[in-house]
């Protein structure tokens, strides 16, 4: 089975459809599936639903795709930089559901695993815990009874990743803190497409060292990336 394909909307093609729910790698600017995000924008699919850590800047990332009014709404942790975010979520006309970071990445984690639910202590007592099943647990001090609240794994029609390097059976290695969200993402969705800087021969890649196995990984595809820094920070001379 080939995985590489020669673009990133050869590698959607026959994947994309109107309302699909769709999880993408990434953390800020580091390890956006930038290649992707462009296919998507160009290919006009809407009423898209992202589960991500954040929706991206202005003009990067997933807010390319709010620019153009393409997604429906977002499952996401942070969503701080982007002020056409803002704008349509006080205006109504962008969805919300947030989740605590470490929530969300389980999530995707436990949706790549098989898993429909899990219980955590993270966000109860709070608006995030409105409307989830509560439930008692002797986890407390001298096995006291503590609250938790259950959420669901997530089950993504699509996830798109960045990774630095893949072979052609679809190991893939992240660089540094480009791993974040990319793994969990890559993991809970049914078709899972890598966009990658280098393809290796297969075979190279230290055992070791490779962060997901090719097992979650179903096409491939090569390209050049920006390299963005979200926040510069410089000392006066």
């Amino acid at each position: 089975m080939n995985k590489v394909y020669g673009s990133a909307s050869e590698a959607l093609d026959g994947l994309l459809h109107d309302g699909m729910f769709i999880a993408a790698g990434g953390f800020g600017l580091c390890g956006i599936p930038e290649l992707l995000l462009d296919a998507i924008k160009d290919a006009g699919t809407r009423n898209l639903t992202f589960a991500s850590n954040n929706a991206g800047v202005d003009d990067f990332g997933i807010g390319i795709l709010l620019q153009t009014r393409q997604v429906k709404k977002m499952i996401s942790s942070y969503v701080g930089e982007n002020a056409e975010f803002m704008r349509q979520y006080l205006s109504g006309e962008l969805e919300l559901e947030f989740n605590p970071q470490g929530t969300l990445a389980e999530r995707m984690r436990a949706g790549g695993c098989g898993i429909p639910g899990f219980y955590t202590k993270t966000g109860v007592g709070t608006v995030i815990a409105d409307g989830k099943e509560h439930k008692e647990f002797p986890t407390g001090p001298d096995g006291a009874n503590e609250t938790y609240i259950m959420e669901n794994g997530i089950f993504a029609d699509l996830s798109i990743v960045k990774a630095w390097k893949a072979d052609a059976t679809g190991n893939l290695v992240f660089r540094k803190t480009a791993r974040n969200f990319n793994p969990p993402a890559a993991m809970c969705g049914k078709v899972c497409i890598a966009e990658v800087e280098e393809i290796v021969p297969t075979g190279s890649l230290d055992p070791d060292m490779i962060h997901l196995p090719g097992i979650y990984v179903h096409r491939i595809v090569q390209g050049d990336h920006e390299k963005r820094i979200e926040q510069r920070t410089v000392s006066e001379g």
